[in-house]
């Protein structure tokens, strides 16, 4: 497998963008002031920003390097997945700020903790890719997201339910229906750069 460092550093970087999301998204989340929230969104935007930067500079090097560690098409699948769960982060947060939803919501921070802990089992997972040493350590990873994507449908399908039991505004439903939504989104999209990381492993190790 040829060594070439320049789309490690580069992946790494990304999986570190990505976890940081998935911590202020739970900061966010956890912050009932509006106004204390605005920052947070900020800074949310501006890591996405990195990450597209990151994101861009992977398909360059792409275009410009004949030899890659891995195949090309999993060099751009796993770009691709990554970037997605940094797009959906970003887009809750937007949508919390926008429509000015209190997150408040035993459904909304459930989600938020899942796709933090989904995050830095991404982040893991890409370490690992470096050396392939430590494989173990590299599909626990991968099972966990796999379970929190498992655990984030089950919060989202009780979160629905609860919220056309118990709330009375269509206004608000509808909000919190499209936050929900996004939200498990996200958790997907682990699950979809997981499963690149996977069929990584399966080829390379």
């Amino acid at each position: 497998m040829p060594k070439n460092k320049i789309f490690y550093e580069l992946f790494e970087q990304v999986a570190e963008t990505v976890e940081e999301m998935g911590f202020v998204l739970k900061k966010l989340v956890a912050e009932p002031d509006y106004n204390k929230r605005l920052p947070l969104t900020k800074q949310i935007e501006d890591l996405e920003h990195r990450n597209d930067d990151h994101t861009h500079k992977i398909f360059t090097e792409l275009g410009r390097n004949f030899i890659t560690p891995f195949d090309r098409e999993d060099i751009h699948y796993l770009a691709t997945s990554l970037d997605d769960i940094c797009d959906y982060i970003f887009s809750a947060s937007k949508k919390l700020n926008f429509y000015q939803v209190n997150p408040n919501d035993s459904g909304i921070q459930k989600m938020a903790d899942l796709i933090a802990l989904g995050c830095t089992e991404i982040k893991k997972a890409v370490q690992g890719l470096r050396d392939m040493k430590d494989l173990r350590k590299m599909t626990e990873a991968l099972v966990k997201v796999n379970s929190i994507e498992n655990q984030a449908d089950d919060v989202f399908d009780l979160s629905i339910e609860m919220l056309f039991q118990q709330e009375n505004d269509f206004k608000e439903v509808i909000k919190k229906r499209e936050i929900y939504q996004v939200l498990e989104i996200a958790t997907d999209k682990c699950e979809d750069a997981a499963n690149v990381i996977e069929s990584i492993i399966i080829k390379y190790a």
